[in-house]
């Protein structure tokens, strides 16, 4: 091959590495804001299924603190 041809296909390589390397950054950044709402989501999930109980305890204390039961 040519020099200039050589040159060009350097140059091509590097650039493929260099998207791939971007590439892969940006797959770590969404994974890791994927894990982050993952958890998220399971912490409103509990607060759903628990949460009600947690606030009708809440009020059973407070009515019977104010004397109402």
């Amino acid at each position: 091959m040519n020099e200039p041809e050589q040159d060009v296909i350097e140059q091509n390589i590097y650039r493929a590495a260099a998207i791939t390397m971007h590439c892969e950054k940006i797959g770590e950044i969404v994974a890791r804001e994927s894990q982050a709402d993952m958890e998220k989501v399971k912490a409103l999930r509990w607060f759903v299924r628990y949460g009600w109980m947690i606030l009708l305890f809440g009020a059973l204390l407070l009515a019977y603190g104010i004397g109402i039961i």
